[in-house]
């Protein structure tokens, strides 16, 4: 498992932003013993730094029984509660407010926080404190799968963004207690192996992206070298969807990452390497075009668990690479490590 103190570049970089200075200050200034503590710091941190700069407004709809005529009236209210011999009526407007998608469940998640028991107390201080400075207006609203849907499809950018995607993981790392109305417990997700492979698949992508410029960084589909007797029949061909393609007028590399416990496997007694991993990625490589002046070459990298590799081979006139990275070193080493791997 990734060590703690990397956890905060593994997410950065994963979610396409570099780590912010003030967050690396905070983060550093912890010790953080699991990742529940730190995810709740990043949080706490980017809130405050939102609430600084001035939550965004938004017009939101509201719907009252108003002594006046304002936007839409609704007529069964309105008429339902003979509001006209009043001089009323309900009306539906329009109002430009910070009680926004995001607002409400930046709040509501961390009020959840602000009573775990699995925080330390001060930090728990903190969050209340941060509670404090929402405006009035913000309704809270409860971490959940609908709340993170809502959010999700307003597509917000920037700070908004990665804060979401820390409400994301807060959520898929909780389990109900054994008692419906007992506190929530959280289970530590890098031992999800999914999700941390899609989170390792997008740390190294967007490291190369934000990272160097000497090649264009992207996950690229790449074509079956193929014929069929009908399209019918090649459309039947599974997609071929890199991991991270590196791409110069000289060189291009596909690099698959494999978020794997170790790269060899054990056969008869025997060390192997992993075969569908490197039989997906000489697929790549035999139904890539190629390119005059160009180099080619495959690069299959997992997170150094089990032991460290670094096997090189030519398959199929191409170079191909074996190779792990060790994610326990300082984060400076893992940053040189992976430069010099497409160096």
């Amino acid at each position: 498992m990734i060590p703690i103190q990397n956890l905060y570049y593994l997410l950065c970089y994963a979610w396409n932003r570099l780590p912010e200075e003030a967050e690396l200050r905070a983060v550093r200034g912890s010790e953080f013993k699991r990742p529940l503590p730190l995810l709740a710091q990043v949080l706490l941190s980017g809130t405050r730094r939102l609430l600084r700069q001035g939550l965004l407004l938004a017009y939101t709809e509201r719907v009252e029984e108003l002594p006046e005529l304002r936007g839409r009236v609704l007529l069964t209210p309105t008429l339902s509660q003979d509001l006209p011999r009043r001089g009323r009526a309900v009306c539906a407007f329009d109002e430009l407010s910070p009680d926004t998608p995001l607002a409400g469940l930046l709040r509501g998640t961390l009020q959840q926080l602000s009573r775990s028991r699995a925080l330390p107390t001060e930090q728990r201080q903190q969050i209340r404190l941060v509670l404090r400075r929402f405006p009035a207006a913000v309704a809270a609203v409860p971490l959940s799968s609908a709340g993170l849907r809502a959010v999700r499809r307003l597509r917000p950018g920037g700070l908004g963004g990665f804060l979401l995607n820390v409400c994301e993981l807060l959520h898929l790392s909780a389990l109900p207690a054994p008692d419906a109305g007992g506190p929530v417990r959280f289970r530590d997700f890098r031992r999800d192996e999914a999700l941390m492979a899609r989170l390792f698949e997008q740390f190294v992508r967007n490291f190369y992206r934000l990272e160097q410029r000497q090649f264009r960084v992207s996950s690229e589909t790449i074509a079956w070298q193929a014929a069929a007797a009908t399209p019918e029949a090649l459309a039947l061909l599974p997609a071929m969807i890199t991991d991270t393609s590196l791409e110069s007028p000289t060189r291009k590399i596909i690099l698959d990452t494999k978020y794997y416990a170790a790269a060899l496997r054990r056969h008869h007694d025997q060390a192997r390497l992993i075969s569908p991993h490197l039989y997906q990625l000489y697929a790549y490589l035999q139904n890539q075009p190629a390119r005059p002046g160009q180099l080619l070459e495959g690069i299959l990298l997992y997170p150094a668990a089990a032991q460290a590799v670094d096997l090189r081979y030519t398959l199929g006139g191409h170079p191909v690479r074996v190779v792990t990275i060790d994610l326990n070193q300082p984060w400076e080493g893992i940053a040189a490590d992976l430069l010099a791997l497409v160096a």
